[in-house]
């Protein structure tokens, strides 16, 4: 045996251990709630990203604005798939989620200091978060899909802050309508609305279409523009001859033998258009290519096409009219129809679209958006995708709460009422639970410009008396009953949130041990790992 020192790991491996690891964690984790805070609230600012190739995005979406850095820190990172997360589910929240999981750290640290250990933090964060989703049980208010009133104050809501806000009533009206005409048997499936950009006029030209707008032009300038009483089939092969898959040769020597075989590729495309026009179709949908004889053929029918229409597209077609995607010409029958009042082509500046409107009751929908510059459509985009995920959720919980920080004070206040009951250290834990959530509030009113600590007392007294439903109304910077001032959010965001920020806080607490390799000549090349408790 030898006195050589024993080598665990190759000598190019970081590590970073104990509590330089979890202080290391718990900063990254606040730099990014930090980043992002500004961007909370109707009074809340924008955040311009500027990629590499000079493309710009002008935002205060929580979620694109992480997704659009490129962060690299591990702990980061899973702050921006908490966000990933919040949005999937419900739409909006991704800021707050960010916030609290950051809070939630930021006091953790207060109490490592103390030589708190960090199990018992990430339990206590555990038994204040079950007590939270049991208070918001008890305070969510039961709401029915025909209360539009309610719906569209929620979709309202869910803008404010953003630049859809200057026609919020206008496009929570789209939204609520559209999320109730696909709402079915319990379930909304946000995927059968159809959203679709136009550059050209203003936003408050944005509409709902209760059908699908392609964003395709007709094959041919020959086919008419507009059909009325439209007889629809959508199919998925090829209005053309198959290319052979391999390399084919054919011998032709004389000129009868190429005429021949010129007549039969005729033949061959007359017999499928003879087919789509047998089942009496007056426009025509194809997901693949469709031959410049067969486009002749069916303007010469006065039949309306477009081509390589997308999969998505073509789905949402045939929920819009009720027609079948027929993959077989020799399937093809007048049964597989789908049928609309209108398909017309229309031109919106340099762009053309195909409109298919009337459909009666359909079951996908377009809203079609304009705006003046890609910025700002991209923004109402993302704010109609907000408004169409908490309009949804609140649908399908049927629960609402108070917005404007009112739900979070009186979490936070009932929170300390019920830490008062256990003996243990989890108490603490508890107590910088409840901090965490007035974190919210306090961002609010920091971002209105007014004073947090001011806003804070008057909340929290407020609460104290009875008055649970207390909150901010940053449009008229006071404080006052936000069921009253119809400041309402889903039930949805709030469970979802305080879950995934307790989740994903407790799991960076428990990190007490950071591997991260080089990436020379190692196997996992670049890729950083966590070592967990």
């Amino acid at each position: 045996m030898t006195d050589k020192p024993m080598v665990l790991m190759p000598e190019d491996i970081q590590r970073i251990m104990g509590k330089d690891a979890q202080r290391n964690n718990i900063l990254a984790a606040r730099m990014v709630a930090e980043m992002i805070k500004t961007t909370l609230g109707p009074k809340g600012m924008d955040k311009m990203l500027v990629s590499p190739t000079g493309e710009i995005i002008i935002t205060n979406d929580g979620v694109t604005i992480l997704e659009e850095m490129q962060i690299e820190h591990p702990a980061a990172k899973m702050m921006v798939d908490i966000a990933r997360t919040q949005d999937s589910e419900v739409g909006d929240g991704t800021t707050t989620v960010v916030m609290i999981a950051g809070k939630l750290l930021e006091n953790a640290e207060r109490l490592l200091d103390k030589k708190i250990h960090p199990t018992i933090i990430a339990k206590g964060y555990k038994i204040a978060a079950e007590k939270c989703q049991e208070i918001l049980n008890e305070i969510a208010l039961r709401i029915s899909p025909d209360d539009d009133n309610i719906l569209r104050q929620i979709a309202m809501t869910a803008m404010t802050g953003k630049s859809a806000e200057g026609s919020k009533e206008k496009f929570a009206d789209i939204v609520v309508k559209a999320v109730k005409q696909i709402y079915h048997d319990g379930k909304v499936d946000l995927n059968d609305i159809k959203i679709e950009k136009s550059k050209g006029e203003g936003i408050a030209d944005t509409e709902l279409i209760s059908g699908i707008v392609l964003d395709k032009e007709k094959v041919s300038s020959e086919m008419p523009t507009r059909i009325n009483n439209a007889k629809i089939v959508l199919i998925d092969f090829p209005l053309e001859l198959k290319n052979p898959e391999i390399d084919t040769k054919i011998s032709i020597s004389t000129p009868e033998q190429l005429q021949g075989f010129l007549n039969q590729e005729e033949r061959t495309i007359k017999e499928m258009i003879g087919k789509v026009r047998e089942t009496n179709a007056n426009v025509v949908f194809c997901q693949k290519g469709i031959d410049d004889f067969a486009q002749y053929l069916l303007s010469k029918a006065g039949i309306y096409a477009c081509r390589r229409v997308a999969r998505s597209d073509m789905e949402k077609l045939a929920k819009a009219t009720g027609g079948k995607i027929v993959s077989n010409l020799g399937e093809l029958s007048s049964a597989e129809l789908g049928n609309a009042e209108i398909v017309e082509e229309i031109k919106h500046g340099k762009d053309s679209f195909t409109y298919v409107k009337g459909c009666k009751n359909p079951k996908a929908l377009t809203i079609l958006i304009h705006g003046g510059t890609g910025h700002i459509i991209d923004e109402i985009e993302r704010a109609l995708r907000d408004s169409l995920g908490v309009v949804s959720s609140s649908i399908k919980t049927g629960l609402v709460v108070p917005g404007g920080g009112a739900i979070e004070i009186e979490l936070a206040r009932r929170l300390r009422i019920f830490g008062q009951s256990l003996s243990g250290r989890e108490q603490l834990a508890i107590e910088e639970f409840a901090s965490a959530l007035e974190f919210i509030p306090t961002t609010l009113a920091e971002n209105a410009g007014l004073d947090p600590i001011d806003v804070l007392t008057e909340l929290k007294s407020k609460h104290d008396a009875g008055d649970k439903n207390a909150g901010l109304n940053l449009f008229k910077n006071k404080i006052e009953n936000v069921l009253e001032a119809r400041i309402i959010e889903p039930y949805k965001i709030k469970t979802q949130a305080i879950s995934s920020a307790t989740e994903v806080a407790n799991m960076i607490l428990r990190i007490d041990d950071v591997i991260a390799s080089s990436g020379k000549g190692n196997k996992g090349k670049g890729m950083p790992m966590n070592e967990f408790d």
